[in-house]
C-alpha cells in the first residue's frame, strides 16, 4: 500500500505523539508499504528548533516528511487554539502538493482542526481515510478547561460527529474511546480499537530481581495539568513511611505544569529532569523500581497516557492515580501488572507506593506480568499487524463501490 500518514506531531519531537508516530512508520515499512508523512514544523514540548515560514521537505531515517509551518505558542488557549488553526491553514493550502496519490490516507488527531483538510483532502482525490484518535479532543478541551461550555464546544462537537460520519473507519486505544464514539452514533463496525505501541523496544527477557534502586519511583512524559502531578508530589513528600524510606520521585519530562509542580517541591526526594536524552532516560528506567502513572480529570476519558506501555514494555511494574473505571485501571488489573488507585485521593497512590516498595518479591511478580503484556499487546509489529489489516479492509471496501460507479 501506498499510505500517507498525516501527523501534527513527528520525530524528532520527543515526547507525546511524535514518538508514536515515528514506531507506527517504521513498523509499516518494514511490512513492505511506502509511507509518507505530512507533519507540522518541529514545536513540541517547546520550540527550540526555530521558525520555519515556508513548507519543506526532509527524508528522516529514510521516511520522506513533508513540514508545514505554524504560528507556535501554548501558554494561552488562545495560543494553542491558534496554533493549530495556523496548521490546520497550512494543511489546506499545501493540500494539492503533498506529492501523488496515495491509496489511503490516515489522519492522527490530534491536531483537532487539522481533520477538515483531511475530510476535503480524501474527498477530492477520492481517496479514503482512516482516523487514529489518540485524543478525543472536544471532551479533553471541556474537561481541562481548554474551551468553556458554549457555541465554540458545540460547534466542535458537530465537527467531531462531521469527522466520525466521513472517515472510512476509527482506530481507538481503548474501549472507553470505543464507548465514548458508540454513545455519539458511531458504528461499531466502524471502530477498532489498538493499543499504541511502546515507543521504546519492548524488553525481551524480565527485569533482575533485584534491578533498580529499592525505593526509586519513576514518571515521564508530559507534565500537564491533567496528570494532577502537583497534587502527586505533595502526597508523596506527605507520606512519613516513603519519608522514612528516603523513597524518591523523578520526574522526567516538562510541560505546561512544570512550573507549578516545581512550586510544590519541597524536600531533595523529587527531582524533575526536563526533557532528557534516550540515554539519560534509560539509566532513569534501569534506577527505577517501580513506575506511576496518574491522571484526574472531570467527564469523559479523553486520553490513553503512552507512558503506560512503554513503563510495561521496559518490564516496570506501576503504581497508576487515574479513574477506577479508565483504560490505565483496566490494562492494570487485565495484567495483573501494577496497582490502581483513585484518583480522587493522591494520598492513596502515595500509601500505595509506600507498601509496594516494602514487597520487592510482589514487585518482581507484577514487573514480570507488565512485560508478558507488552509484548502481547504494545510492540510496533503487533500494532502494524493489525493497523494493515484495518487499511486493508477499508481498501477492499471501496472496491465494489468504485466498480458499481464505473459500470454505472
Amino acid at each position: 500500500m501506498k499510505i500517507q500518514l498525516w501527523s501534527y506531531n513527528y520525530d524528532p519531537e520527543p515526547t507525546g505523539i511524535a514518538p508514536l508516530s515515528r514506531v507506527w512508520v517504521h513498523a509499516m515499512r518494514e511490512r513492505g508499504h511506502e509511507v509518507d508523512v505530512v507533519a507540522a514544523h518541529p514545536h513540541y514540548p517547546e520550540p527550540v528548533w526555530g521558525v520555519r515560514r515556508r513548507p519543506y521537505r526532509e527524508l528522516r531515517d529514510g521516511v520522506p516528511v513533508t513540514r508545514l509551518p505554524l504560528w507556535i505558542g501554548r501558554a494561552t488557549a488562545t495560543q494553542r487554539m491558534r496554533q493549530e488553526a495556523t496548521f490546520a491553514g497550512a494543511l489546506a493550502l499545501a493540500a494539492p502538493w503533498l506529492g501523488r496519490r496515495p491509496d489511503v490516507i490516515v489522519a492522527v488527531s490530534p491536531s483537532f482542526p487539522a481533520l477538515g483538510p483531511a475530510m476535503l483532502n480524501a474527498w477530492a482525490r477520492r481517496v479514503p481515510w482512516v482516523l487514529w484518535l489518540q485524543d478525543i479532543l472536544p471532551d479533553g478541551a471541556s474537561a481541562t478547561g481548554l474551551v468553556d461550555a458554549g457555541p465554540l464546544l458545540q460547534a466542535a462537537r458537530r465537527f467531531e460527529r462531521a469527522a466520525y460520519r466521513a472517515a472510512a473507519h476509527v482506530v481507538v486505544l481503548s474501549d472507553t474511546f470505543r464507548e465514548n464514539l458508540r454513545d455519539k452514533g458511531v458504528p461499531d463496525a466502524k471502530i477498532t480499537k489498538i493499543y499504541n505501541p511502546a515507543s521504546r523496544p519492548v524488553a525481551t527477557a524480565p527485569r533482575p530481581p533485584d534491578a533498580g534502586e529499592p525505593n526509586a519511583v519513576l514518571t515521564m512524559g508530559n507534565i500537564g495539568y491533567s496528570q494532577n502531578l502537583e497534587a502527586m508530589v505533595r502526597a508523596f513528600e506527605a507520606n512519613e513511611e516513603l519519608e522514612e524510606a528516603d523513597a524518591t520521585m523523578v520526574l522526567a519530562g516538562d510541560g505546561m505544569a512544570c512550573e507549578a509542580v516545581r512550586d510544590a517541591i519541597n524536600t531533595h526526594r523529587v527531582r524533575i529532569t526536563g526533557i532528557i536524552d534516550d540515554e539519560a532516560l534509560t539509566r532513569e528506567l534501569e534506577r527505577a523500581k517501580v513506575a506511576l502513572v496518574s491522571q484526574h480529570y472531570e467527564g469523559a476519558e479523553f486520553n490513553v497516557p503512552s507512558k503506560l506501555m512503554n513503563f510495561m514494555g521496559q518490564g516496570l511494574a506501576t503504581v497508576a492515580s487515574v479513574g477506577p473505571h479508565s483504560e490505565v485501571s483496566r490494562i492494570l488489573e487485565a495484567s495483573e501488572g501494577g496497582w490502581v488507585t483513585d484518583s480522587s485521593h493522591p494520598e492513596e497512590a502515595a500509601r500505595t507506593l509506600a507498601e509496594v516498595l516494602r514487597q520487592p518479591e510482589e514487585v518482581a511478580r507484577r514487573s514480570a506480568n507488565a512485560l508478558d503484556f507488552a509484548r502481547a499487546n504494545f510492540t510496533a509489529a503487533h500494532c502494524a499487524e493489525r493497523f494493515e489489516k484495518v487499511l486493508d479492509a477499508v481498501l477492499v471496501d471501496r472496491v465494489p463501490h468504485t466498480a458499481q460507479g464505473t459500470s454505472g
